[in-house]
């Protein structure tokens, strides 16, 4: 028998979906009528579903990545939600990480998962002792956005070797024999290169960096790390945060930085060397990497950190993708919050929620199953005593 708690969840879950069957038959020119739902169907399903809410404001902080899927999920939840607020403060992952266990936001988003330190911290920063657990919600392409308006028209292909000593700073100039070798017929400039990097701690360095340390782990000898310092790669331009990147980049011919595909707009993008051939990004391409990774052996049944597989063999792989999470408690000292994390990360992971994502930011949904394993996480959230 289905607990209270999971009973609550899915009246949350299927208020989702009739927003979405709401909208969709709004939008619809034709004037055919809806057949009843069956009264057998799920007790998720009836008719008074939709109206359980909550209210109250929710504060998080993290991710800049996350930002334009953030504005969809706001906005989904609160129409469903009209008591409820969320607030999103995108000051970068390891910022959203800190404020979370100093206890100054109620859930963190972030594009890397509890180090080890960070998790033992949770335990004293989340009520009763199991601390907090990592949820994969949001993922998205990292695009490779360069400024060469000489080469317009031409795609730009790169292999993970020439990513990496571009920005190991052992590429210097773009017309560099080796990146001739990979684009035939296309004129490069002699001009110098100039790799545009996240000045502060960021989840989509790591996540970068980690894509260069297992693809060209012989050119990328510094691993994966979260700050661009000078015991790192040294040089380039330092830019805060996803938006300063793209900025940067768009503002010097030659430049060259990583960013969540979303927020890159005009810019071109390289194409990625993989499987043999050239990859460009795409939702469903990267969505495909998760496929290709595995899930950690959590620090409990019911954390979701997923170790990224950056070299797949198949081609119809993007393989710089950012998994990016939001962080939670397992125990809150109040139900206020802990109705408000629990209803609102059930939209998240809803498939409407993931559908407002991907309208809002063009990320890949994740799958059912994924969705289902993590939904038996959100229900296990509750208040310690």
């Amino acid at each position: 028998m289905n607990s209270p708690k999971r009973r609550r969840t899915q009246r949350l879950l299927a208020g989702a979906l009739a927003l979405t069957l709401v909208a969709a038959a709004c939008g619809s020119d034709g004037d055919t009528a809806t057949e009843p739902a069956d009264d057998s169907t799920d007790e998720s399903a009836d008719s008074g579903a939709a109206t359980e809410t909550v209210g109250g404001t929710l504060v998080g902080a993290g991710s800049s990545a996350q930002a334009a899927g953030m504005q969809g999920w706001q906005a989904g939840f609160q129409a469903l939600n009209p008591d409820a607020t969320v607030e999103y403060d995108a000051i970068g992952s390891g910022g959203g990480r800190e404020l979370f266990l100093a206890g100054g936001s109620s859930f963190a988003g972030s594009d890397a998962f509890l180090k080890d330190d960070e998790f033992e911290a949770s335990k004293e920063r989340c009520a009763g002792d199991q601390g907090a657990i990592n949820i994969p919600h949001y993922i998205s392409p990292i695009a490779i956005p360069y400024n060469l308006p000489q080469i317009e028209g031409s795609t730009l292909n790169l292999t993970p070797e020439l990513i990496a000593g571009i920005f190991a700073n052992e590429l210097t100039n773009w017309n560099d024999p080796a990146i001739a070798a990979l684009n035939e017929g296309v004129q490069f400039p002699d001009l110098p290169i100039n790799p545009v990097h996240r000045s502060d701690e960021s989840g989509t360095t790591e996540n970068f960096t980690d894509y260069l340390a297992q693809s060209a782990p012989e050119v990328w000898t510094f691993g994966a790390i979260e700050v661009w310092d000078g015991d790192g790669p040294g040089r380039g331009e330092g830019a805060q945060g996803t938006s300063g990147v793209v900025a940067a980049t768009a503002a010097g011919e030659g430049s060259i930085g990583y960013a969540d595909a979303s927020q890159i707009g005009d810019l071109p993008a390289a194409a990625v060397g993989v499987g043999g051939e050239f990859r460009e990004f795409s939702p469903e391409a990267a969505g495909r990497i998760v496929d290709a990774s595995e899930r950690l052996d959590g620090r409990n049944e019911f954390d979701f950190a997923i170790e990224v597989n950056r070299t797949p063999e198949s081609a119809d792989v993007y393989p710089i993708a950012l998994v990016s999470y939001h962080i939670v408690c397992l125990q809150y000292p109040d139900q206020e919050t802990v109705d408000l994390v629990q209803a609102f990360m059930t939209y998240v992971g809803s498939e409407a929620g993931q559908e407002a994502s991907t309208a809002s930011a063009g990320s890949a949904p994740i799958s059912a199953e994924v969705r289902a394993d993590i939904l038996t996480s959100i229900d296990a959230i509750s208040v310690a005593g």
